[in-house]
């Protein structure tokens, strides 16, 4: 247990809670301050900054570069300020990392999975990693679960194990007598996952949705048999069938947290469920499209840009991130809180699929398209894998009422009705959809291996 850790987040608790009550002018006057200290910092210390800010030191946020995973890796060693710091002895401390050990007895390193093609990797001091902390505690207060002295609070994560993976150090370091943690890969077998989580009654299930889609389903069957106060799905796109299912199961709505692994916590859903409230405090988010411009409320963007606020050893400022989301057009949330609201969140831009128009060019397919359909066949899982043209629909443990090529034509319906001409689109029976090292489960997976054990074909 680290003592100092959760003291920082005990002091940090009630600041967060004021902050989402400030006036609009107060939470915009904390954004330029906390803005404006950090490119301070950042101009000071980092050689690479001072560099990629030349000439643009005293203009607007709005009008500083973009800032992209193959930037921060490609210029690793200049960008973090702490000038003893090296990206090969960070690589060689991650490679070894099993529990919360720290590198340089100092710093708390995370990555990404790398399933976009190349790995990020981002350090945080104790400083760092308590904002860290306390951006996830946000959402579990908002869900209305905490830990306090007075009661101690069961927490169960059903995601990744892996050292390196964000998750895995969050629940490693917050080991304490307030908080019992039980960490599950979403890897295991699904009875012994179900039979943990039934000793170990939590009051917080924490997973990927994929994961709480099949515990739902375990849940509703009955051997599955927990009373969670609060349900959390974060890491992948919750579409509204599996919240329904989710709810069904529980007697609960689920809440839903929008996070990265570089910035934490990007917002969540307050106790209204009317959408995302971004932490505005902790991060400002910029929408954009696809020539970087800002997107209208009621629109989605095609990306986001970050600026976490209270990085410091790896300043991020406008870091991009393929995220698909969409701000809210309406008004406040009736909860009181004045941040924005996300109402909508797509995913990443790797998981749409690109296929010929039928007029010529190309067309983009987003995986929301697919849930239409598939999120309604009696399936455990189900994964589209992108073959050229080609479509084809893994699909994990039907029931005996799938009907693999009515499911086959209602897709081919679904793209052809926006344009898209696909070369072909087949099914195939399979145990399980193959996860990653960190433990999703990606909707669309680029595949250009030969398909085995097609089952079923539309031209």
């Amino acid at each position: 247990m680290d003592l100092g850790l959760l003291a920082r987040v005990m002091r940090l608790r009630p600041r967060l809670r004021a902050s989402e009550r400030w006036t609009r002018a107060a939470l915009e006057r904390h954004q330029a301050d906390r803005l404006s200290a950090l490119r301070a910092y950042a101009y000071e210390r980092s050689p690479f900054y001072r560099r990629f800010h030349a000439g643009v030191f005293d203009r607007p946020l709005a009008e500083l570069p973009i800032l992209t995973k193959a930037n921060l890796m490609d210029h690793f060693d200049d960008v973090v300020t702490d000038r003893s710091i090296r990206l090969a002895d960070v690589e060689a401390h991650l490679a070894a990392v099993t529990g919360d050990q720290r590198f340089a007895r100092r710093y708390r390193v995370v990555s990404t999975s790398g399933t976009t093609g190349r790995r990020g990797i981002f350090l945080a001091d104790p400083t760092e990693w308590a904002t860290v902390i306390a951006s996830y505690n946000r959402a579990q207060e908002w869900a209305g679960v905490s830990p306090s002295l007075l009661r101690r609070t069961r927490l169960a994560v059903v995601s990744t194990t892996t050292g390196w993976h964000q998750s895995a150090r969050v629940g490693a370091s917050v080991r304490n007598p307030l908080v019992l943690t039980l960490r599950l890969d979403a890897t295991d077998p699904l009875p012994a996952t179900v039979a943990r989580l039934n000793e170990f009654q939590p009051d917080s299930l924490i997973g990927y949705a994929s994961m709480h889609r099949l515990l739902a389903e375990e849940q509703l069957a009955g051997r599955l048999r927990i009373a969670p106060r609060a349900v959390i799905s974060a890491a992948e796109v919750l579409t509204d069938d599996t919240r329904q299912r989710m709810t069904d199961a529980y007697g609960r709505a689920p809440f839903n947290v929008y996070a990265a692994t570089e910035s934490a916590g990007i917002a969540s859903e307050c106790e209204v469920h009317a959408g995302l409230h971004l932490y505005e405090d902790l991060v400002i988010t910029e929408i954009v499209d696809e020539a970087y411009s800002p997107v209208a409320p009621g629109a989605f963007g095609a990306r986001i840009l970050v600026t976490v606020l209270s990085s410091r050893t790896q300043p991020l400022i406008r870091y991009e991130l393929s995220d698909s989301v969409r701000l809210a057009s309406t008004g406040p949330c009736p909860c009181g809180r004045t941040f924005a609201l996300l109402d909508g969140i797509q995913g990443r831009r790797e998981d749409v699929v690109e296929l010929p128009h039928g007029s010529g060019g190309t067309i983009s397919i987003h995986p929301l398209v697919f849930h239409d359909v598939l999120d309604r066949v009696p399936a455990g899982e189900w994964q589209v894998v992108q073959d050229g043209i080609d479509l084809r629909l893994l699909v994990a443990v039907p029931g005996p009422d799938f009907d693999g090529d009515a499911t086959v034509a209602a897709i081919l319906r679904g793209v052809q009705a926006l344009g898209a001409r696909p070369g072909s689109v087949t099914w195939q029976e399979v145990p399980s959809i193959p996860r990653t090292a960190a433990g999703k489960a990606p909707l669309v997976k680029a595949d250009r291996s030969a398909p085995d054990g097609v089952r079923g074909r539309a031209p």
